[in-house]
């Protein structure tokens, strides 16, 4: 695998540049999405982002009401 790595001041190594070839053979092992798709691999779209905040935004309405409750940073993070 050609490697090459990038390297602060200090000499220590911050970062990896790899073939795109070696890290979409990492990625399918891996099983990570592609970068513009999300995690049920549907297409990230700037409709698709907009709906996502609505319906945040109507989550914190629901929330100021008392209608709903919401999540734990911690429950959050053990969803990812």
């Amino acid at each position: 695998m050609n490697v090459h790595y990038i390297s602060n001041r200090k000499g220590k190594r911050t970062a990896v540049v790899l073939p795109i070839k070696e890290w979409n053979k990492i990625k399918a092992q891996l099983a990570l999405p592609d970068e513009d798709r999300d995690e049920d691999g549907l297409p990230l779209t700037k409709a698709a982002l907009l709906a996502d905040i609505k319906e945040a935004l109507e989550e914190v309405k629901l929330y100021k009401q008392g209608k709903v409750q919401l999540q734990t940073l911690d429950d959050f993070l053990n969803e990812l």
